[in-house]
Protein backbone atom coordinates (compact mmCIF):
# COMPACT_ATOMS: atom_id res chain seq x y z
CA UNK A 1 0.00 0.00 0.00
CA UNK A 2 3.43 2.18 0.21
CA UNK A 3 3.25 5.64 -2.62
CA UNK A 4 6.06 6.70 -4.19
CA UNK A 5 6.58 10.09 -6.32
CA UNK A 6 9.58 11.36 -8.08
CA UNK A 7 10.33 14.76 -9.84
CA UNK A 8 13.38 16.71 -11.87
CA UNK A 9 11.53 19.39 -12.31
CA UNK A 10 12.41 23.20 -12.57
CA UNK A 11 10.95 24.61 -9.08
CA UNK A 12 11.50 23.57 -5.52
CA UNK A 13 10.59 20.04 -5.56
CA UNK A 14 9.74 19.42 -1.77
CA UNK A 15 6.38 20.96 -1.47
CA UNK A 16 5.47 19.50 -4.66
CA UNK A 17 6.09 15.79 -3.34
CA UNK A 18 4.51 16.48 -0.35
CA UNK A 19 1.41 17.73 -2.61
CA UNK A 20 1.74 14.00 -4.32
CA UNK A 21 2.35 11.87 -1.01
CA UNK A 22 -1.08 13.43 -0.02
CA UNK A 23 -2.79 12.40 -2.80
CA UNK A 24 -1.58 8.71 -2.07
CA UNK A 25 -2.92 8.68 1.60
CA UNK A 26 -6.22 6.97 0.71
CA UNK A 27 -3.26 3.85 0.25
CA UNK A 28 -2.96 3.50 3.89
CA UNK A 29 0.89 4.61 5.47
CA UNK A 30 2.16 4.56 8.76
CA UNK A 31 5.09 7.25 7.79
CA UNK A 32 6.23 9.61 5.25
CA UNK A 33 9.22 11.26 4.11
CA UNK A 34 11.10 13.53 1.22
CA UNK A 35 14.84 13.59 0.23
CA UNK A 36 15.68 16.04 -2.55
CA UNK A 37 19.18 17.26 -4.06
CA UNK A 38 20.96 20.52 -2.02
CA UNK A 39 23.60 21.45 -3.36
CA UNK A 40 24.44 18.24 -4.94
CA UNK A 41 24.10 16.54 -2.06
CA UNK A 42 21.21 14.31 -0.35
CA UNK A 43 19.14 15.79 2.10
CA UNK A 44 16.01 14.18 3.94
CA UNK A 45 13.08 14.62 6.16
CA UNK A 46 10.80 12.03 7.59
CA UNK A 47 8.34 11.70 10.14
CA UNK A 48 6.44 9.01 12.12
CA UNK A 49 2.72 8.72 11.22
CA UNK A 50 0.37 11.00 9.00
CA UNK A 51 1.82 13.58 6.39
CA UNK A 52 1.06 16.55 8.75
CA UNK A 53 3.36 14.91 10.61
CA UNK A 54 6.02 15.62 8.01
CA UNK A 55 4.54 19.26 7.36
CA UNK A 56 5.53 20.38 10.27
CA UNK A 57 8.74 18.47 10.34
CA UNK A 58 9.61 20.33 6.92
CA UNK A 59 8.24 23.65 8.54
CA UNK A 60 11.15 23.74 10.73
CA UNK A 61 13.56 22.59 8.17
CA UNK A 62 13.06 23.22 4.95
CA UNK A 63 14.22 21.34 2.06
CA UNK A 64 15.55 23.43 -1.14
CA UNK A 65 16.25 21.18 -4.01
CA UNK A 66 14.60 20.64 -7.90
CA UNK A 67 14.81 17.24 -7.68
CA UNK A 68 13.68 14.76 -5.09
CA UNK A 69 11.95 11.71 -4.00
CA UNK A 70 9.35 11.17 -1.84
CA UNK A 71 7.16 7.94 0.18
CA UNK A 72 4.55 6.86 1.86
CA UNK A 73 5.13 3.80 4.00
CA UNK A 74 3.55 0.72 4.83
CA UNK A 75 5.72 -1.01 7.57
CA UNK A 76 6.78 -4.75 6.46
CA UNK A 77 10.12 -5.30 7.91
CA UNK A 78 10.48 -2.92 11.31
CA UNK A 79 8.39 -0.96 13.38
CA UNK A 80 6.85 2.36 11.82
CA UNK A 81 9.72 4.57 13.37
CA UNK A 82 10.91 7.92 11.47
CA UNK A 83 14.38 5.69 11.51
CA UNK A 84 12.52 2.91 9.49
CA UNK A 85 10.85 5.28 7.22
CA UNK A 86 11.28 6.32 3.32
CA UNK A 87 13.20 7.42 1.37
CA UNK A 88 16.83 5.13 2.74
CA UNK A 89 20.13 6.79 1.93
CA UNK A 90 23.66 6.73 1.45
CA UNK A 91 26.27 9.38 1.20
CA UNK A 92 25.70 7.86 -2.49
CA UNK A 93 22.15 7.47 -3.10
CA UNK A 94 18.58 8.30 -1.41
CA UNK A 95 15.73 5.96 -2.43
CA UNK A 96 12.64 4.48 -1.82
CA UNK A 97 10.65 1.55 -2.29
CA UNK A 98 6.96 -0.50 -3.11
CA UNK A 99 7.25 -3.91 -2.28
CA UNK A 100 9.17 -6.85 -0.55
CA UNK A 101 13.01 -7.78 -1.15
CA UNK A 102 12.38 -11.58 -0.38
CA UNK A 103 16.61 -11.97 -0.12
CA UNK A 104 17.46 -8.74 1.64
CA UNK A 105 18.89 -10.60 4.80
CA UNK A 106 21.44 -12.34 2.22
CA UNK A 107 22.16 -9.32 0.99
CA UNK A 108 22.91 -7.57 4.23
CA UNK A 109 24.94 -9.74 6.12
CA UNK A 110 27.12 -10.08 2.81
CA UNK A 111 27.11 -6.03 2.88
CA UNK A 112 27.81 -6.20 6.60
CA UNK A 113 30.74 -7.73 6.35
CA UNK A 114 31.66 -5.63 3.58
CA UNK A 115 31.93 -3.02 6.52
CA UNK A 116 28.79 -1.13 5.29
CA UNK A 117 26.78 -0.05 8.35
CA UNK A 118 23.15 -0.24 8.19
CA UNK A 119 20.52 2.28 10.26
CA UNK A 120 17.59 0.88 10.32
CA UNK A 121 15.11 -2.60 10.35
CA UNK A 122 13.97 -2.27 6.48
CA UNK A 123 14.79 -4.30 3.52
CA UNK A 124 15.04 -1.68 1.56
CA UNK A 125 17.76 -0.04 2.86
CA UNK A 126 20.22 -3.41 1.64
CA UNK A 127 19.26 -2.23 -1.66
CA UNK A 128 20.60 1.74 -0.96
CA UNK A 129 24.04 -0.42 0.34
CA UNK A 130 24.46 -2.84 -2.33
CA UNK A 131 24.14 0.36 -5.40
CA UNK A 132 26.38 2.31 -3.12
CA UNK A 133 28.71 -0.50 -2.45
CA UNK A 134 29.01 -0.86 -6.79
CA UNK A 135 29.63 3.03 -6.96
CA UNK A 136 32.33 2.50 -5.08
CA UNK A 137 33.64 -0.08 -7.08
CA UNK A 138 33.86 2.78 -9.79
CA UNK A 139 30.24 2.09 -11.37
CA UNK A 140 28.27 5.12 -12.84
CA UNK A 141 24.78 4.92 -11.20
CA UNK A 142 23.38 3.90 -14.61
CA UNK A 143 26.11 0.85 -14.23
CA UNK A 144 24.96 0.27 -10.79
CA UNK A 145 21.67 -0.27 -10.92
CA UNK A 146 21.74 -2.45 -14.34
CA UNK A 147 24.01 -4.52 -12.30
CA UNK A 148 22.03 -4.21 -9.21
CA UNK A 149 18.83 -5.19 -10.13
CA UNK A 150 19.45 -9.02 -11.41
CA UNK A 151 20.54 -9.48 -7.72
CA UNK A 152 17.27 -8.51 -6.04
CA UNK A 153 14.71 -11.51 -5.56
CA UNK A 154 10.82 -10.32 -4.65
CA UNK A 155 8.80 -7.43 -5.98
CA UNK A 156 9.51 -4.54 -6.16
CA UNK A 157 9.28 -0.77 -7.46
CA UNK A 158 11.98 1.40 -6.74
CA UNK A 159 13.16 4.98 -7.39
CA UNK A 160 16.62 6.75 -6.75
CA UNK A 161 18.65 9.98 -6.48
CA UNK A 162 22.34 10.14 -6.43
CA UNK A 163 24.53 12.76 -4.95
CA UNK A 164 25.99 15.06 -7.43
CA UNK A 165 23.95 14.17 -10.10
CA UNK A 166 20.76 16.96 -10.60
CA UNK A 167 19.67 15.64 -13.91
CA UNK A 168 19.46 11.68 -13.35
CA UNK A 169 16.50 9.61 -11.55
CA UNK A 170 16.25 6.08 -11.94
CA UNK A 171 13.65 3.81 -11.21
CA UNK A 172 13.16 0.47 -11.72
CA UNK A 173 9.80 -2.01 -11.20
CA UNK A 174 9.30 -5.81 -10.74
CA UNK A 175 6.04 -7.11 -9.50
CA UNK A 176 5.39 -3.63 -8.24
CA UNK A 177 3.63 -0.57 -10.54
CA UNK A 178 5.76 2.15 -11.90
CA UNK A 179 4.54 5.10 -13.71
CA UNK A 180 6.51 8.35 -16.08
CA UNK A 181 5.25 11.04 -16.33
CA UNK A 182 6.07 13.24 -18.91
CA UNK A 183 5.96 17.73 -18.42
CA UNK A 184 7.69 20.55 -19.76
CA UNK A 185 11.39 20.29 -19.00
CA UNK A 186 10.16 17.94 -16.44
CA UNK A 187 10.27 14.34 -15.64
CA UNK A 188 8.34 12.73 -13.01
CA UNK A 189 8.16 9.51 -11.59
CA UNK A 190 4.76 7.84 -9.90
CA UNK A 191 3.29 4.53 -8.08
CA UNK A 192 0.17 5.57 -10.02
CA UNK A 193 -1.37 8.24 -12.30
CA UNK A 194 -3.28 9.65 -9.10
CA UNK A 195 0.22 11.16 -7.82
CA UNK A 196 1.20 12.58 -11.07
CA UNK A 197 -2.31 13.86 -11.81
CA UNK A 198 -1.70 18.27 -11.61
CA UNK A 199 1.91 17.92 -12.76
CA UNK A 200 1.01 16.06 -16.16
CA UNK A 201 -1.19 13.85 -18.18
CA UNK A 202 0.75 12.16 -20.44
CA UNK A 203 1.86 8.79 -18.79
CA UNK A 204 3.71 6.02 -19.67
CA UNK A 205 3.66 3.01 -17.54
CA UNK A 206 6.77 0.61 -17.27
CA UNK A 207 6.61 -2.63 -18.08
CA UNK A 208 7.63 -6.02 -15.84
CA UNK A 209 11.24 -5.50 -15.47
CA UNK A 210 11.48 -2.58 -16.86
CA UNK A 211 13.70 -0.07 -15.61
CA UNK A 212 14.26 3.85 -16.54
CA UNK A 213 16.38 6.60 -16.55
CA UNK A 214 15.05 9.98 -16.26
CA UNK A 215 16.66 13.58 -17.00
CA UNK A 216 14.44 16.60 -17.81
CA UNK A 217 15.00 16.04 -21.29
CA UNK A 218 13.05 12.68 -21.16
CA UNK A 219 13.46 9.17 -20.18
CA UNK A 220 15.16 6.10 -21.66
CA UNK A 221 13.63 2.85 -20.58
CA UNK A 222 15.53 -0.44 -21.06
CA UNK A 223 14.23 -4.11 -20.18
CA UNK A 224 14.56 -6.74 -17.66
CA UNK A 225 17.65 -8.02 -20.14
CA UNK A 226 18.84 -4.05 -20.61
CA UNK A 227 17.71 -3.86 -24.24
CA UNK A 228 16.61 -0.23 -25.26
CA UNK A 229 12.47 0.08 -25.17
CA UNK A 230 9.98 2.01 -25.84
CA UNK A 231 6.90 2.28 -24.04
CA UNK A 232 3.42 4.10 -25.29
CA UNK A 233 3.30 7.72 -23.77
CA UNK A 234 -1.03 7.60 -23.34
CA UNK A 235 -3.09 10.93 -22.08
CA UNK A 236 -4.90 9.73 -18.52
CA UNK A 237 -7.93 11.42 -18.00
CA UNK A 238 -7.10 12.19 -14.26
CA UNK A 239 -6.70 15.52 -13.19
CA UNK A 240 -6.21 17.18 -10.31
CA UNK A 241 -9.86 18.63 -10.20
CA UNK A 242 -11.15 15.03 -9.94
CA UNK A 243 -9.45 14.85 -6.43
CA UNK A 244 -10.60 17.61 -4.46
CA UNK A 245 -13.56 17.01 -1.69
CA UNK A 246 -15.66 19.43 -3.55
CA UNK A 247 -18.19 20.58 -0.10
CA UNK A 248 -18.04 17.31 1.43
CA UNK A 249 -16.24 16.87 4.95
CA UNK A 250 -14.42 13.79 3.60
CA UNK A 251 -13.75 11.27 0.73
CA UNK A 252 -15.74 8.80 1.36
CA UNK A 253 -19.34 10.81 1.99
CA UNK A 254 -18.26 12.68 -1.82
CA UNK A 255 -17.62 8.88 -2.95
CA UNK A 256 -20.88 7.56 -1.63
CA UNK A 257 -22.43 10.49 -3.54
CA UNK A 258 -21.16 10.48 -6.70
CA UNK A 259 -22.59 6.74 -7.35
CA UNK A 260 -25.68 7.79 -9.35
CA UNK A 261 -23.57 9.96 -11.74
CA UNK A 262 -20.78 7.40 -12.18
CA UNK A 263 -23.51 4.61 -12.48
CA UNK A 264 -24.60 6.32 -15.20
CA UNK A 265 -21.60 7.23 -17.41
CA UNK A 266 -20.95 3.68 -16.95
CA UNK A 267 -24.02 2.52 -18.61
CA UNK A 268 -23.66 4.98 -21.38
CA UNK A 269 -21.17 3.63 -22.00
CA UNK A 270 -22.81 0.01 -23.33
CA UNK A 271 -26.38 0.62 -23.04
CA UNK A 272 -28.93 2.35 -25.53
CA UNK A 273 -31.47 4.00 -23.97
CA UNK A 274 -33.56 4.30 -27.17
CA UNK A 275 -33.47 0.47 -28.06
CA UNK A 276 -32.75 -0.48 -24.44
CA UNK A 277 -29.83 -2.92 -25.54
CA UNK A 278 -26.81 -3.67 -24.49
CA UNK A 279 -23.47 -3.24 -26.85
CA UNK A 280 -20.27 -4.78 -25.27
CA UNK A 281 -16.86 -3.99 -26.74
CA UNK A 282 -15.39 -6.85 -28.90
CA UNK A 283 -15.28 -9.94 -26.68
CA UNK A 284 -12.64 -12.09 -27.61
CA UNK A 285 -14.94 -15.24 -28.09
CA UNK A 286 -18.52 -16.79 -28.77
CA UNK A 287 -19.87 -17.12 -25.83
CA UNK A 288 -22.22 -19.90 -27.07
CA UNK A 289 -19.61 -22.29 -27.01
CA UNK A 290 -17.87 -21.18 -23.66
CA UNK A 291 -18.18 -24.12 -21.22
CA UNK A 292 -17.64 -22.17 -17.93
CA UNK A 293 -16.59 -18.79 -16.78
CA UNK A 294 -13.69 -18.26 -14.10
CA UNK A 295 -14.15 -15.35 -11.87
CA UNK A 296 -11.05 -14.07 -9.89
CA UNK A 297 -10.38 -10.70 -7.83
CA UNK A 298 -9.63 -9.66 -4.58
CA UNK A 299 -11.74 -7.53 -1.72
CA UNK A 300 -14.82 -5.91 -2.73
CA UNK A 301 -14.11 -6.61 -6.58
CA UNK A 302 -14.59 -10.55 -5.22
CA UNK A 303 -17.78 -9.48 -3.50
CA UNK A 304 -18.34 -7.94 -7.04
CA UNK A 305 -17.66 -11.18 -8.77
CA UNK A 306 -19.81 -12.67 -6.21
CA UNK A 307 -23.12 -11.37 -7.49
CA UNK A 308 -21.76 -11.42 -10.88
CA UNK A 309 -21.85 -15.52 -10.82
CA UNK A 310 -25.67 -15.33 -9.46
CA UNK A 311 -26.54 -13.14 -12.52
CA UNK A 312 -24.47 -15.24 -14.97
CA UNK A 313 -25.92 -18.54 -13.75
CA UNK A 314 -29.23 -17.54 -13.84
CA UNK A 315 -29.97 -15.46 -16.38
CA UNK A 316 -27.17 -17.02 -18.92
CA UNK A 317 -27.24 -20.42 -17.35
CA UNK A 318 -23.27 -20.80 -17.86
CA UNK A 319 -21.16 -22.48 -15.81
CA UNK A 320 -19.06 -20.18 -13.23
CA UNK A 321 -16.36 -20.40 -10.76
CA UNK A 322 -14.77 -18.09 -8.25
CA UNK A 323 -12.16 -17.74 -6.41
CA UNK A 324 -10.37 -14.87 -4.21
CA UNK A 325 -7.21 -14.34 -6.16
CA UNK A 326 -4.58 -14.91 -3.61
CA UNK A 327 -5.99 -18.67 -3.61
CA UNK A 328 -6.62 -18.97 -7.47
CA UNK A 329 -3.26 -18.22 -8.28
CA UNK A 330 -1.91 -21.25 -5.73
CA UNK A 331 -4.36 -23.99 -6.08
CA UNK A 332 -3.70 -24.49 -10.21
CA UNK A 333 -7.20 -25.27 -11.21
CA UNK A 334 -7.72 -27.23 -14.53
CA UNK A 335 -9.19 -24.67 -16.91
CA UNK A 336 -11.52 -26.09 -19.48
CA UNK A 337 -10.63 -25.73 -23.30
CA UNK A 338 -12.24 -22.56 -24.85
CA UNK A 339 -12.54 -21.21 -21.07
CA UNK A 340 -13.21 -17.65 -20.35
CA UNK A 341 -11.40 -16.01 -17.27
CA UNK A 342 -12.87 -12.89 -15.86
CA UNK A 343 -10.43 -10.91 -13.82
CA UNK A 344 -12.45 -7.79 -11.48
CA UNK A 345 -10.16 -4.94 -9.93
CA UNK A 346 -10.44 -1.39 -9.21
CA UNK A 347 -6.85 -0.26 -10.04
CA UNK A 348 -5.78 -2.93 -12.54
CA UNK A 349 -2.78 -3.37 -10.47
CA UNK A 350 -3.08 -5.64 -7.48
CA UNK A 351 -0.75 -8.35 -7.81
CA UNK A 352 -2.53 -11.20 -6.47
CA UNK A 353 -5.15 -11.13 -8.98
CA UNK A 354 -2.15 -10.26 -12.19
CA UNK A 355 -0.43 -13.54 -10.97
CA UNK A 356 -4.33 -15.05 -11.57
CA UNK A 357 -4.21 -14.15 -15.06
CA UNK A 358 -0.92 -14.51 -16.20
CA UNK A 359 -1.94 -18.23 -15.18
CA UNK A 360 -5.33 -18.59 -16.82
CA UNK A 361 -3.49 -17.01 -19.95
CA UNK A 362 -0.78 -20.22 -19.58
CA UNK A 363 -3.65 -22.58 -19.57
CA UNK A 364 -5.39 -20.72 -23.02
CA UNK A 365 -8.08 -18.94 -21.50
CA UNK A 366 -9.65 -15.91 -23.16
CA UNK A 367 -8.93 -12.95 -20.67
CA UNK A 368 -11.34 -10.64 -20.02
CA UNK A 369 -10.93 -7.76 -17.19
CA UNK A 370 -13.26 -5.11 -15.78
CA UNK A 371 -11.00 -2.20 -14.36
CA UNK A 372 -10.93 1.29 -13.89
CA UNK A 373 -7.34 1.88 -15.71
CA UNK A 374 -7.28 1.30 -18.40
CA UNK A 375 -4.06 2.04 -19.22
CA UNK A 376 -3.53 -0.70 -15.81
CA UNK A 377 -1.15 -4.01 -16.02
CA UNK A 378 -4.19 -5.95 -15.80
CA UNK A 379 -5.89 -3.72 -19.08
CA UNK A 380 -3.00 -4.04 -20.90
CA UNK A 381 -2.69 -7.89 -20.26
CA UNK A 382 -6.42 -8.70 -21.54
CA UNK A 383 -8.01 -10.08 -24.60
CA UNK A 384 -10.69 -7.37 -23.53
CA UNK A 385 -11.20 -4.94 -20.92
CA UNK A 386 -14.49 -3.45 -19.38
CA UNK A 387 -14.02 -0.32 -17.95
CA UNK A 388 -16.04 0.92 -15.27
CA UNK A 389 -16.27 4.90 -15.23
CA UNK A 390 -15.34 5.78 -11.48
CA UNK A 391 -12.96 7.98 -11.41
CA UNK A 392 -10.71 7.76 -8.82
CA UNK A 393 -11.31 6.30 -5.31
CA UNK A 394 -9.75 7.81 -2.57
CA UNK A 395 -11.54 6.57 0.11
CA UNK A 396 -10.60 3.29 1.63
CA UNK A 397 -14.01 1.46 1.89
CA UNK A 398 -15.01 1.13 -1.68
CA UNK A 399 -18.06 2.54 -2.48
CA UNK A 400 -18.30 3.74 -6.56
CA UNK A 401 -15.36 1.21 -7.13
CA UNK A 402 -17.91 -1.18 -5.59
CA UNK A 403 -21.29 -0.22 -7.65
CA UNK A 404 -19.60 0.61 -10.93
CA UNK A 405 -18.07 -2.92 -11.30
CA UNK A 406 -21.41 -4.62 -10.00
CA UNK A 407 -23.08 -2.33 -12.98
CA UNK A 408 -20.52 -3.69 -15.68
CA UNK A 409 -21.13 -7.09 -14.61
CA UNK A 410 -24.76 -7.40 -14.63
CA UNK A 411 -24.58 -5.86 -18.57
CA UNK A 412 -22.21 -8.71 -19.24
CA UNK A 413 -24.27 -11.10 -17.69
CA UNK A 414 -27.22 -9.82 -20.07
CA UNK A 415 -24.65 -9.69 -23.22
CA UNK A 416 -23.86 -13.03 -22.28
CA UNK A 417 -27.38 -14.75 -22.18
CA UNK A 418 -28.35 -12.87 -25.28
CA UNK A 419 -25.41 -15.16 -26.71
CA UNK A 420 -26.34 -18.15 -25.40
CA UNK A 421 -29.99 -17.51 -26.59
CA UNK A 422 -30.64 -18.06 -22.36
CA UNK A 423 -32.94 -15.10 -23.15
CA UNK A 424 -35.46 -13.28 -25.90
CA UNK A 425 -35.00 -9.73 -27.09
CA UNK A 426 -38.15 -9.00 -24.91
CA UNK A 427 -36.26 -10.10 -21.68
CA UNK A 428 -32.95 -8.28 -22.66
CA UNK A 429 -35.04 -5.22 -23.14
CA UNK A 430 -37.25 -5.32 -19.72
CA UNK A 431 -33.31 -6.39 -17.65
CA UNK A 432 -31.75 -3.21 -19.76
CA UNK A 433 -34.53 -0.75 -18.85
CA UNK A 434 -34.66 -2.22 -15.13
CA UNK A 435 -30.88 -0.90 -15.41
CA UNK A 436 -31.21 2.01 -17.20
CA UNK A 437 -33.42 3.42 -13.95
CA UNK A 438 -30.54 2.45 -11.21
CA UNK A 439 -29.14 5.90 -11.63
CA UNK A 440 -32.23 8.01 -10.07
CA UNK A 441 -33.26 4.85 -7.85
CA UNK A 442 -29.51 5.36 -6.45
CA UNK A 443 -30.44 9.16 -6.27
CA UNK A 444 -33.34 8.74 -4.58
CA UNK A 445 -31.97 6.39 -1.29
CA UNK A 446 -29.01 8.87 -1.01
CA UNK A 447 -31.92 12.08 -0.90
CA UNK A 448 -33.64 10.20 1.46
CA UNK A 449 -31.45 8.37 3.80
CA UNK A 450 -30.24 11.16 6.66
CA UNK A 451 -28.18 8.02 8.24
CA UNK A 452 -25.28 8.12 5.56
CA UNK A 453 -22.98 10.98 6.57
CA UNK A 454 -22.97 9.96 10.45
CA UNK A 455 -22.19 6.60 9.00
CA UNK A 456 -19.04 7.72 6.63
CA UNK A 457 -17.76 9.67 9.53
CA UNK A 458 -17.89 6.48 11.78
CA UNK A 459 -15.86 4.44 9.01
CA UNK A 460 -13.02 6.84 7.84
CA UNK A 461 -13.22 7.69 12.05
CA UNK A 462 -12.23 3.94 12.14
CA UNK A 463 -9.87 3.43 9.34
CA UNK A 464 -8.14 6.50 11.07
CA UNK A 465 -7.88 4.89 14.60
CA UNK A 466 -7.01 1.36 12.79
Amino acid sequence: MCGIIGIIGTQPAAGLLVDGLRRLEYRGYDSAGVATLVGGQIDRRRAEGKIVNLDAVLDGAPLDGQIGIGHTRWATHGLPTENNAHPHATDKVALVHNGIIENFQELRAALATDGRAFESETDTEAVVHLISSLMDQGMTPEEAVAAALPRLEGAFALVMIFSGEENLMIGARRGSPLAIGYGDGEMYFGSDALALAPLTQRICYLEEGDWAVLAREGAQIFDAKNNAVDRPIVKTALSGALIGKSNYRHFMLKEIHEQPTVIGDTLHTVLNPATNTITMPPLPCDFAKVPRITISACGTAFYAGLVAKYWLEQHARIPVEIDVASEFRYREAPMPEGGVALFVSQSGETMDTIAGLRYARSCDQHIISVVNVPESSIARESDAVLRTQAGPEIGVASTKAFTTQLTVLACLSIEVARARGAIDAARERELSHALAEVPGRALEVLAQDKEIEKVAHILVEARDVL
